[in-house]
């Protein structure tokens, strides 16, 4: 190499001088070993791969989720790390949404799907195993949280059908473990966010810890002859015992339609021998059922309860909806509804 830069420079040199600049044999034979000797270096260099880290941080965690608040409650755990799509409608009926052809594609395409699961998404899911074989993780939070001796049955959810009541997130409580569970699945999944995934996680729960306190204290408000509950769907099995409340009844059957006359008699009946102050609807539920228990007891009748449709912005959110699903209660029962105005309502910023 010296030798064929020496002899180019003396070969200029003549150049200068008034001589043609000439390439030798000799020049041309070294020049051509150098190419080859380069050009296997400068290939490998062409082919090889980013480093790993670099592909990892530009593609997010692809995560499919089900009804609101599951969704909701996902998104504030993985933060900007991951990409969460919800498949059910807000506001649809959960029990009996079916998904539609675009849902198989986002379900055959995530990295893990998040699921309720207390076979309160049976299509959706019966659809996911048969479209993924086994190749997709699902993740049924009420499952992993709850012992089978803690489902809870009830009129919605008879026990010789077969299936619990899934609402457990009402319970925050609950709800606080499907975060903990989340944040961990996250974690296997995408160990290099472990750090972003806790901070979410840490700053949720303390956001999830004041509204149970809040919850707490807006019952305390309630007259304790008042702490009772009719509602059309059986939503708050495992929210009534943790804050002191009873579950009178619930008027949809387990078929989800409207009950029959014998059974709204049985309610009416209810309702006079408990004293209950107001019966709760849903917007999710019409009924001019309820309407008429309503009109034959003398109750208030509220429809506006939620179990899993998130209120509009600015209180889009799963704590959110249960401020409001509190202030709507409390306020109808003879409580104070102030005792939700310090609960910040707010998803957590990432």
């Amino acid at each position: 190499m010296v030798g064929f830069i020496s002899t180019l420079k003396d070969d200029r040199s003549s150049a200068k001088a008034g001589y043609p600049f000439t390439i030798s044999h000799r020049q041309k034979k070294t020049a051509v070993q150098l190419r080859q000797i380069a050009l296997p270096f400068l290939l490998l260099l062409l082919v090889q791969p980013l480093p790993s880290h670099a592909g990892n941080a530009a593609k997010k965690l692809f995560i499919v989720t089900t009804v609101a608040p599951i969704t909701n409650i996902v998104r504030n755990v993985s933060g900007d790390y991951a990409n969460v799509t919800g498949i059910v409608p807000d506001g649809t009926d959960s029990h009996t949404f079916e998904p539609v052809p675009a849902d198989a594609r986002l379900l055959e395409t995530a990295d893990i799907i998040i699921a309720n699961g207390l076979d309160l998404e049976l299509p959706t899911l019966k659809l996911a195993e048969k479209i993924t074989k086994g190749r997709v993780r699902i993740l049924e939070l009420g499952n992993r949280i709850l012992r089978k001796e803690d489902w809870q049955y009830d009129f919605s959810f008879p026990r010789e059908r077969g299936h619990p009541n899934p609402h457990l997130w009402p319970n925050i409580a609950l709800a606080m473990r499907y975060v903990e569970v989340v944040q961990d699945e996250l974690i296997a999944l995408d160990p290099v966010h472990k750090k972003g995934y806790m901070a979410n996680a840490s700053m949720y729960l303390s956001k999830l810890r004041k509204l149970d306190k809040a919850t707490f204290d807006c019952v305390k408000t309630i007259p304790e002859k008042n702490r009772k509950l009719v509602t059309y769907h059986d939503s708050f099995a495992y929210f009534a015992p943790r804050y002191g409340m009873k579950i009178i009844a619930a008027v949809q059957p387990s078929d989800f339609s409207e009950p029959g006359p014998r059974e709204v008699i049985r309610i009416i009946k209810q309702i006079r021998n408990e004293n209950v102050p107001a019966i709760f609807g849903s917007e999710v539920f019409p009924s001019k059922i309820m309407e008429q228990i309503a009109r034959e007891t003398g109750v208030k009748f509220i429809d506006q309860l939620s179990d899993d449709a998130l209120p509009p912005p600015p209180e889009n959110s799963f704590i959110g909806m249960m401020a409001n699903n509190m202030r709507i209660m409390t306020a109808a029962l003879g409580g104070n509804p102030g005792c939700m105005t310090d609960v910040d309502t707010s998803n957590i910023k990432y």
